[in-house]
């Protein structure tokens, strides 16, 4: 069998990084009726690139089939809506954005960020592939293309206008030809521009053991190391870097082009690359020793259930997150531990879970269940979570999260 190449520097790729075994794709919700049907599965193995260390999953099916119709739409958190508020008034103020400038977003889902810019008279433009999710920004007043983005959408648009500022949140990590994706950005990018990017760090997957945000649809994991390596493949520059809590620890990663003299390097981009030296990432053995801890997790997990059920307890999940049907596809935990979970999206209410079959309620049904506990799965919200549903408390119901160990909570 020839070996998988690594998608940015095509090395062969021999190396582990974590074996989740074989599970459906994160965000294949399926109706009732297709319960009894054939559910495609495919192996959830990562693998690391011994050569510029890029963590990465191979892709077995095509972005369109992922994202063509996708069930993922950003307004529903009202942390994320907060967070790019703020953005929006950072970006604004650094780099004096105003109504001569131009913002475009790639994979700008239902307009959650750029109305904050459109709203203060700055011109923006979405690329958002997904056309249901797009449909809902158009219906904001947010101008949006319905294309997944590469070289070629980069050369349609760069000769109309090019982008002051061209960001991405949680995008990089979805594709899957990532030279043709961060060479695209480098055409649309005008002179003297900045690029925007956040993606979880690879470290803070590492170090706080979250392995459930491996998923088919995050083709590649990031340190700051590789990801300035990549963009330096295709003559852009990293200048400067934020730590965010968001997605349980990401990086704001700020690019120019590297003839932009301007832009100089800042203290804590030196700072993290050194940090991530610190944490062994130029060694091949930091990477390929982490499966070893996301196997004794699992059995962690699955003894916190074991024992819940076993003291009697009724439980439910709350939210329909990817990672948690990385988790629950992995653990191997149905409805034999948890009857239901609920979401406040309506796009995935009588949805059923892929693999597990876990069916989704809308949050009404904890009201009415009361159970003993509520496993949150997106546990990168889990504060918010918690105010929100303050009410289970009523009851003596308990909270039970991953942070990083699957616990009951205060």
């Amino acid at each position: 069998m020839t070996a998988t190449k690594c998608r940015f520097c095509s090395a062969p790729l021999e190396h582990v990084f974590a074996d989740l075994g074989m599970s459906p794709l994160a965000n294949s919700y399926l109706t009732p009726e297709q319960a009894n049907g054939m559910e495609p599965f495919y192996p959830l193995r990562a693998l690391v690139c011994a050569s510029c260390h890029l963590v990465q999953l191979e892709e077995y099916e095509t972005p369109q089939h992922i994202f063509g119709d996708y069930a993922y739409f950003s307004s529903y958190s009202t942390s994320w809506l907060d967070h790019s508020r703020r953005y929006v008034e950072q970006m604004v103020e650094r780099f004096g954005l105003d109504r001569v400038s131009h913002v475009v977003e790639l994979a700008s889902n239902d307009g959650y960020l750029l109305q904050y810019f459109h709203e203060r008279g700055v011109p923006v433009l979405g690329i958002e592939p997904a056309a249901n999710v797009a449909k809902v920004a158009l219906q904001k007043g947010i101008p949006t293309l319905v294309e997944f983005f590469g070289v070629e959408t980069a050369e349609s648009l760069a000769g109309e206008s090019q982008a002051d500022l061209l960001l991405g949140n949680n995008v990089l990590a979805h594709v899957p030809d990532l030279n043709d994706f961060v060479g695209g950005m480098k055409v649309l990018l005008k002179p003297g521009g900045v690029i925007t990017m956040e993606f979880p760090h690879l470290l803070r997957l590492m170090e706080d053991n979250q392995w459930d945000t491996i998923y088919h649809e995050h083709f590649s994991y990031f340190s700051f190391g590789t990801v300035s390596r990549v963009f330096e493949a295709h003559g852009l520059r990293l200048f400067d870097v934020e730590e965010l809590p968001t997605h349980g620890g990401s990086l704001r990663i700020y690019g120019a082009h590297a003839d932009d003299a301007d832009k100089e390097q800042t203290e804590r981009a030196r700072e993290l690359l050194e940090r991530e030296r610190a944490a062994g990432f130029d060694d091949l053995e930091t990477y390929t020793r982490y499966g070893e801890r996301v196997q004794a997790d699992k059995r962690e997990i699955l003894a916190f259930l074991i024992e819940q059920k076993g003291e009697g307890r009724r439980l439910a999940g709350y939210g329909a997150p990817a990672k948690g049907n990385t988790l629950l596809n992995y653990c191997g935990i149905g409805t034999d531990f948890l009857a239901y979970t609920c979401d406040l999206n309506p796009h995935k209410q009588d949805h059923l879970l892929p693999g597990s079959h876990i069916p989704i309620r809308a949050p009404d049904a904890l009201r009415e269940d009361k159970p003993d506990v509520v496993l949150i799965l997106p546990w990168n919200l889990k504060d918010e979570i918690v105010e929100q549903l303050s009410f289970i408390r009523e009851w003596g119901g308990r909270f039970a999260a991953r942070a990083p160990e699957l616990a009951l909570l205060p």
